[in-house]
């Protein structure tokens, strides 16, 4: 039988309002925060990598493009994150149908690395779930692994609201990993600088 392919969709194309500067570009462990999730979803054991960016342009210092990594400029980022969700779901659809399920994941939770969405990767083609979620302080969100039988769902997501109430409303079909860290995302300065401290 053959293995279950799955995408990953970096979410990248917000304007990091309440911050003031692109999120994306902020400097943690000597890399961007955009650098290190791109890395992450890199070393998984994942067949594509869709990175979904906006405010900030293509002109942004990202490795090069391949067979496995690719870009795209989503041009209603100004909506929100449920925009950037519609158009790396579309592209994943249309390029490769052979993907059963994407994994979404935002740019600004620091502590996501290839050990954590190695384990949502692993355990839903263990469980065959609907929904493989992160849990953070009683929370489920992203990063998550979404099957193709909620993409139409995903695609009904309107302005900058993210995939939580997919995941809310599939609670008989979903399995979890714990993740702590995933609280932590960075969307003011004050994140910023608690961040940066020893």
């Amino acid at each position: 039988m053959t293995a279950v392919q799955t995408g990953i969709v970096v979410l990248a194309a917000g304007s990091s309002a309440r911050l003031g500067r692109p999120k994306q570009l902020l400097l943690y462990q000597g890399h961007t925060l955009l650098q290190k999730s791109i890395a992450a979803a890199m070393a998984t054991n994942t067949e594509k990598v869709l990175v979904v960016l906006g405010a900030t342009g293509m002109e942004i210092e990202v490795p090069p493009a391949t067979n496995r990594l690719h870009y795209m400029l989503n041009p209603g980022w100004q909506e929100g994150m449920a925009s950037s969700i519609r158009c790396g779901l579309k592209a994943i659809s249309t390029q490769w149908p052979e993907i059963e399920n994407v994994l979404l994941m935002a740019c600004d939770q620091p502590f996501v690395n290839s050990e954590v969405l190695d384990k949502l990767v692993t355990l839903q083609r263990q469980t065959g779930s609907l929904v493989v979620a992160s849990r953070y302080k009683d929370v489920a969100g992203i990063p998550a692994i979404f099957n193709k039988a909620l993409f139409p769902a995903l695609l009904q997501l309107k302005g900058d609201t993210g995939a939580k109430k997919i995941i809310a409303a599939q609670q008989e079909r979903i399995a979890w990993v714990d993740f702590p860290l995933g609280d932590i995302d960075i969307d003011t300065s004050e994140d910023y600088l608690r961040l940066q401290k020893p």
